[in-house]
């Protein structure tokens, strides 16, 4: 498991969420110390999910159902 910024800058490259992507970052945010950095590069990826620059794996099996 990377850091959150190295998490982000993965996704905003492929332009896709995955479901253990998705994980890995919630366990780091909820259960690690992070900097400036990583909580910018969080943002960032919150910003592009709600504009719809990356597509969510999570969103698409909620679709599915």
């Amino acid at each position: 498991m990377g850091t959150i910024s190295q998490l982000v800058k993965q996704v905003l490259r492929t332009g896709y969420l995955t479901l253990e992507v998705e994980e890995q970052l919630r366990r780091l945010v909820q259960c690690t110390k992070y900097g400036r950095e990583d909580f910018d590069a969080f943002v960032k990826l919150q910003l592009a999910a709600k504009a719809g620059k990356i597509r969510q794996e999570s969103r698409e099996c909620l679709a599915r159902e």
